[in-house]
């Protein structure tokens, strides 16, 4: 019984049937069985071990180069709109991570000047980063502007309206703030960018 279910669901998914469907329809089987096993009608459950083959992943959502243009147009000489702009171009030119990016502090700017950043990724493993030169500009820009935000003593390269570190939910709501001002069609977030950048790099 096993190897007749088996080559039902093989027979299903060639003619298109996806894994999550399969899954489902598997786990309403297993609960028949389950139940006629109760009533002493079957021994075994004989969809027990079968398992529906998985759904292929979808491909993370990616700015055309159009819309990443539009995007990275700068908006402002503000001082808030420097940082943002700063923010996003390492984003889409350095592929960071939104926790590397809003880790980064002022003891980097050489380095990015230099056309490169360490930054600690996953699993506590410090990466070499190269920076793109709209990045470095934009870097520079916001560098001059940075000490009207944040005190002296403030080691953060990227900081809030009060001087803090900023927190990658508020750098999430100013890249999705930016993406609606330009009539983006779809909600922006930073780890599109980053899929963005690989995509345009290949």
């Amino acid at each position: 019984e096993t190897q007749q279910i088996r080559r039902f669901v093989a027979q299903l998914h060639a003619r298109g049937l996806g894994g999550r469907s399969l899954a489902r329809m598997l786990s309403a089987w297993r609960g028949y069985f389950r139940w006629l096993g109760l009533r002493g009608e079957v021994e075994n459950n004989p969809v027990d071990g079968v398992h529906a083959p998985k759904s292929p992943k979808a491909l993370p959502k990616v700015l055309s180069p159009d819309e990443a243009n539009r995007l990275l147009e700068c908006v402002s000489n503000e001082a808030i709109e420097l940082r943002d702009q700063a923010m996003f171009e390492l984003f889409y030119s350095s592929g960071l991570r939104l926790a590397e990016l809003a880790s980064l502090d002022v003891s980097c700017l050489e380095d990015i000047a230099a056309g490169e950043v360490r930054v600690l990724g996953k699993r506590n493993k410090l990466r070499l980063v190269p920076v793109g030169s709209k990045a470095r500009e934009a870097v520079a820009a916001w560098a001059q502007r940075r000490g009207e935000l944040a005190p002296a003593d403030q080691p953060a390269l990227f900081v809030g309206q009060r001087g803090g570190r900023i927190h990658p939910r508020v750098i999430e709501q100013r890249l999705a703030q930016r993406a609606l001002a330009k009539g983006l069609p779809a909600h922006v977030h930073p780890h599109m960018l980053r899929h963005s950048f690989a995509s345009h790099v290949l």
